[in-house]
């Protein structure tokens, strides 16, 4: 489905990918919920990103723990991608720590992009979707597959 700011208050972890190397930003949608083709101006908000007041983002490298923590048993998941150069102009993203009630703490991962534009994320923001299958190996396999055709990086 192709579809046509940071605060720089904290610094991620050194372990982590600078702020700097993001390109994109992921969503990861529930398999319950799979967004319409076309993307309309918004998507459904999340139980989770309505309750916290915002939308919560991964880097490419944090997808792989949003998927554990947040999609066990889950037969698939949707995954938008959001080019950040437009929402950093907007000034619309802020970098923060994931809140340790909501999955645990989640050590290495660094600062999390958290999306405060009222809850909007659909056709404006989002490039693409994908939608990746649980198999045996878990999210293994889906991520690595993205990753070699260069979509999550």
């Amino acid at each position: 489905m192709t579809l046509a700011t940071m605060s720089t208050a904290a610094t991620p972890s050194p372990s982590c990918a600078t702020t700097a190397e993001v390109t994109y930003f992921y969503k990861l949608i529930d398999h319950t919920a799979p967004p319409p083709d076309p993307l309309p101006d918004a998507l459904p908000v999340s139980a989770l990103d309505q309750s916290s007041g915002f939308v919560h983002l991964s880097t490419a490298a944090q997808v792989p723990g949003t998927l554990r923590h947040f999609f066990t048993d889950v037969p698939h998941v949707f995954v938008a991608r959001i080019p950040r150069a437009p929402l950093d102009k907007a000034d619309v993203v802020r970098w923060e720590d994931p809140e340790g009630k909501v999955c645990g703490p989640r050590p290495g991962e660094g600062l999390f992009p958290h999306l405060y534009n009222g809850l909007k994320l659909g056709k404006d923001e989002i490039d693409s979707v994908r939608k990746w299958d649980w198999n045996e190996t878990g999210w293994d396999d889906a991520v690595r597959k993205v990753q070699a055709e260069g979509w999550l990086v």
